[in-house]
């Protein structure tokens, strides 16, 4: 249930608007001096937060993540994004029971592996708050950047993409000015 509604809301929502800042993030607007020129999947190199910034990073990362039996726990983060920025009460209150029932009850459909899980019991649900689940929130992250991430750079749906948005980003005549020079090169 939650797992589709955080689905849902990556690829049916921005995160953003362009140009506008999240959470102390600027979001790419295409502005090369903002985002140091990167784009795609060279900016999702530089960092697990610019990847998970872009709705077209968070699909792969995702898919990748399904591969290896793991997508809950970037589910569970995008979760608690969204949880962090409710402001009523009553949509805290069940958004943190649909939290703690998918991702961290013993019986959880989606159950991420932190320390602390056990810990939690349902009995904090009876005053949430929106930084409840920060600091598993945090673990998982760190989860992800220390061990996912980085396979993930070196998986071949992540090549694929970046051959394709440097395919992308030369431009008409590229390959064309790329041959020349060797030509040149080797004619010397």
């Amino acid at each position: 249930m939650i797992v589709d509604q955080v689905y849902w809301n990556i690829h049916s929502c921005p995160q953003g608007k362009k140009g506008e800042m999240t959470e102390g993030k600027e979001i790419d607007d295409g502005n090369p001096s903002i985002n140091n020129n990167h784009r795609g999947t060279s900016r999702w190199m530089v960092s697990l937060e610019n990847l998970l910034e872009d709705p077209e990073g968070v699909k792969q990362f995702r898919e990748f993540l399904k591969k290896e039996f793991s997508e809950e726990n970037v589910l569970f983060w995008l979760a608690c994004e969204e949880f962090k920025k409710i402001q009523d009460r009553k949509q805290l209150h069940e958004k943190a029971k649909q939290i703690y029932g998918t991702f961290l009850s013993n019986k959880a459909s989606a159950q991420v592996n932190v320390e602390g899980q056990s810990r939690m019991s349902d009995t904090i649900l009876e005053e949430p708050h929106p930084l409840m689940f920060q600091k598993l929130q945090d673990q998982i992250f760190n989860l992800m950047k220390y061990d996912s991430y980085s396979r993930f750079l070196k998986s071949e749906a992540f090549l694929q993409s970046k051959r394709t948005d440097e395919r992308q980003h030369e431009g008409p005549g590229a390959s064309e000015n790329t041959a020349k020079r060797a030509s040149r090169s080797f004619n010397t």
